[in-house]
């Protein structure tokens, strides 16, 4: 059994984070994305990996190469123009075996993915669709289900009188890899559209596993801010690459002054310095080499390798991309700035 992440997205609603980096690689703490998604898979005793890739294959290669530096193999199936998410399962599939995991590339979930392809297998579905449960299901696509847990069908753009259920699709799949032949061969498709309904039509068994932990979809500002908050709070546990302190974490590289403000929770990455009076959280992560200057505060925030945050700077509820420069005695709150921005001194930015 292979599994295939669906990591060829724009990240358009990410952007300006994602202008030079693919969503499947944008830091989330201390690691790139796609790093929990190997761990999903790691935990179900799956080690073939085919990424489909479109956006920046070359960034997504030289981060995680042939995937035996994470204890995976990693094989790539690259699309030339973009597929959509069935046309991409499609173009991976001469790279699969008999039975197939599908996640999408942009969520993150604590499902038991070893019990799921146990159900899978008992029931001898040709697919089985992993649901989850949200407030609001009028904003999504829905999936009806009966007591047995069979997909009985799906509803896209429901209006309040269709609304008979509050489980969504959850962008993870077990499909046995015969039914594919359902897809045309390189044609923008949808999975979740086209393919499922149309193995309720042709007949096919489709189940249901609904997952009621954690889970969320990180494609927005709002959700990448939240998943990082998730994580620092240990609502979706994960060990981080750091010395638990004061309530959050510290690499063993960075350099945090005697004197400084550490707020829980909150993680400071290998080769950060933090200075004399500085403050740092709550909700800050600092991911790699970021230097916060004398009484500067940094406070639910998410800043990338190499920002630089000058002395008596403020920083809140901000996004940072790599390489960002915020100026001495600045004020910045909810912004989100891509790849080597510079504000400078005195400068007043409220979002």
């Amino acid at each position: 059994m292979k599994a295939v992440i669906l990591a060829g997205g724009e990240g358009t609603r990410l952007r300006p984070l994602t202008l030079t980096l693919p969503k499947p690689v944008v830091p989330v703490v201390d690691r790139p994305f796609l790093c929990h998604q190997i761990d999903i898979l790691k935990s179900a005793g799956i080690s073939e990996i085919v990424f489909s890739v479109a956006y920046r294959p070359d960034r997504v290669r030289s981060v995680f190469g042939d995937g035996s530096a994470h204890g995976v193999h990693i094989h790539y199936a690259v699309e030339e123009t973009p597929l959509g998410t069935g046309g991409a399962v499609k173009n991976a599939e001469p790279l699969l075996d008999d039975r197939t995991v599908v996640l999408n590339g942009d969520i993150l979930a604590d499902v038991k993915l070893a019990d799921v392809i146990g159900e899978h297998e008992r029931s001898k579905a040709a697919a089985t669709l992993v649901l989850t449960p949200v407030p609001n299901p009028a904003a999504y696509g829905l999936v009806e289900i009966d007591a047995s847990g069979n997909v009985l069908r799906f509803i896209e753009k429901p209006n309040p009188t269709e609304i008979t259920t509050d489980t969504i699709n959850a962008g993870i799949y077990i499909l046995e890899t015969r039914v594919l032949d359902l897809m045309p061969r390189g044609e923008k498709h949808s999975i979740e559209r086209a393919f499922f309904p149309d193995l309720l039509r042709r007949g096919d068994r489709v189940r249901a596993h609904v997952h009621r932990g954690y889970w969320i979809d990180i494609g927005t500002p709002e959700k990448y801010s939240q998943v990082h908050r998730d994580i620092l709070s240990q609502r979706f546990p994960v060990a981080l690459d750091g010395t638990p302190r004061d309530g959050g974490w510290i690499h063993p590289s960075a350099r945090v002054e005697v004197d400084a403000i550490l707020c829980s929770p909150f993680y400071i990455g290998p080769g950060c310095t933090i200075a004399s009076g500085a403050t740092v959280g709550p909700n800050a992560v600092l991911v790699r080499d970021v230097s916060v200057g004398r009484s500067a505060a940094v406070l639910e925030t998410v800043a990338w390798e190499g920002n630089v945050i000058e002395a008596s700077a403020r920083v809140e509820g901000c996004l940072f991309g790599p390489h960002v420069r915020i100026g001495s005695d600045a004020v910045v709150v909810g912004l989100i700035l891509g790849d080597s921005s510079v504000l400078t001194d005195f400068s007043r930015t409220v979002s």
